[in-house]
């Protein structure tokens, strides 16, 4: 019997997925998110449940160009770590991508081998052509700064491992 279950947010989660992040963000593992954010991009998240209807993870599929999405604000609650929660959230946030008519996912993180077993491999800088570089660049969302590697994001970037996945 699967003790959780997974699901689109809804805005009456989004307090929970706030409580969720904060401390990851005290401990500088993820960057914060105003309330405000969170509840404008409350679609693009996956929340996973306990029985009794508590949330114990999130996640969340951000869309930055024709072909390429990114998995962001990906959290497991601490008692619910290596059961299989953040697993079930990225197979659904994949098959969110394919349903969008994504072929790729990108993600920034310090969780490489747990990215690495979903099939995701570490890339290098260049990662989409000239063309699409110069409108992404135009974009003010720093996770897009993130992915194209940019210099005024290098402090929120360090350690971590720029990571993408080609979607079959």
């Amino acid at each position: 019997m699967t003790e959780f279950t997974v699901r689109g947010a809804r805005t009456a989660d989004v307090r929970g997925i706030q409580a969720m992040l904060e401390p990851w963000v005290q401990r500088r593992i993820l960057l914060g998110k105003d309330l405000v954010v969170l509840f404008e991009s409350v679609q693009q998240f996956v929340v996973a449940e306990n029985a009794d209807g508590e949330l114990v993870g999130c996640g969340a599929l951000h869309i930055m160009w024709e072909d390429l999405g990114e998995v962001r604000t990906l959290i497991v609650a601490e008692g619910w770590l290596h059961r299989g929660v953040g697993r079930a959230i990225v197979e659904q946030l994949e098959r969110n991508a394919r349903e969008l008519g994504l072929t790729r996912l990108f993600c920034l993180t310090f969780e490489v081998d747990f990215f690495t077993a979903r099939g995701f491999t570490p890339i290098g800088e260049q990662v989409v052509d000239p063309d699409v570089y110069t409108q992404l660049i135009r974009s003010p969302d720093e996770g897009i700064a993130e992915f194209l590697d940019l210099a005024h994001v290098k402090p929120n970037t360090l350690g971590n491992t720029r990571m993408l996945k080609i979607l079959d």
